[in-house]
């Protein structure tokens, strides 16, 4: 399938500001989506068993039930637990890991108005339906890396932004995990999960993403850490990450002879 295009796909649109949804819907239909739209998520949610759309792309301002709601009540319906909600506001980096934190798919900054916030819901789904395709993902500084970790192990991720020399944060979800990682010119200088910081956490972060069904990453070029806390490279981390891995997995298959 072309990445150009994206057939028959119906995006919900949640949204009280109607000027903005206004040309928002029509930047949607430029890219050769049908857009439903309401003023109240509520209201929307009665839509989805006769009309079920291809994705949610749903505002975090709204006033009752809003984008961080949703997943919730969505996820606990087999029939509508499926399709991909997607977030946006006018937050920065906490109201994106919010965002991931409460099971929505992807976040996107209203701000950067309505034709790139299309473009962006545009790749999101091209890459949902064939995969993550780095290569592509990876042709500027200015593109944004994002996917799930059902495409590809973040030690993959993690190698491709070092051996490409990018420079900005990288944000993990996975299940209970919220970890962030920054890279400078490929070398990882900074590295955050919970309390832990430094090297500890990106081998942290490595093992407790290992296996795990449903994940997400996404990197934002740019920012850097202020100041520096790892100071191993990139290769040496992920081997410690995988050997210990494969230590406590040997440990546990030992345990289950006895």
């Amino acid at each position: 399938m072309s990445t150009n295009a994206v057939p028959n796909q119906r995006i919900l649109l949640i949204d009280s500001n109607v000027f903005f949804a206004r040309r928002l819907t029509e930047a949607l239909n430029a890219q050769g989506f049908e857009v439903i739209h309401s003023t109240q998520a509520t209201y929307a949610l009665t839509m989805l068993e006769w009309n079920a759309p291809t994705a949610i792309l749903c505002a975090t301002n709204l006033r009752e039930l809003n984008v961080f709601d949703l997943p919730r009540i969505l996820h606990s319906d087999a029939a509508t637990t499926n399709i991909p909600i997607l977030a946006m506001g006018e937050g920065g980096e906490q109201s994106l890991m919010e965002a991931f934190r409460a099971g929505c798919d992807d976040y996107i900054d209203r701000r950067r108005g309505p034709e790139n916030i299309a473009t962006q819901v545009r790749t999101f789904l091209v890459s949902r339906l064939e995969g993550f395709r780095p290569t592509q993902m990876l042709e500027s500084e200015q593109t944004v890396l994002e996917g799930s970790l059902s495409h590809l192990d973040l030690p993959g991720v993690i190698q491709m932004l070092s051996i490409s020399r990018q420079s900005g944060v990288l944000y993990i979800n996975a299940e209970t995990l919220d970890g962030t990682i920054f890279f400078n010119y490929g070398e990882v200088l900074h590295a955050e999960v919970g309390e832990t910081i430094g090297d500890e956490s990106v081998i942290q972060i490595v093992k407790d993403c290992n296996g795990v069904d449903r994940g997400v990453y996404k990197f934002v070029p740019g920012s850097l850490a202020a100041t520096r806390t790892v100071f191993r490279s990139v290769t040496e981390l992920m081997m410690e990450a995988l050997r210990e891995i494969d230590e406590e997995r040997a440990a546990a298959n030992d345990g289950g002879y006895k």
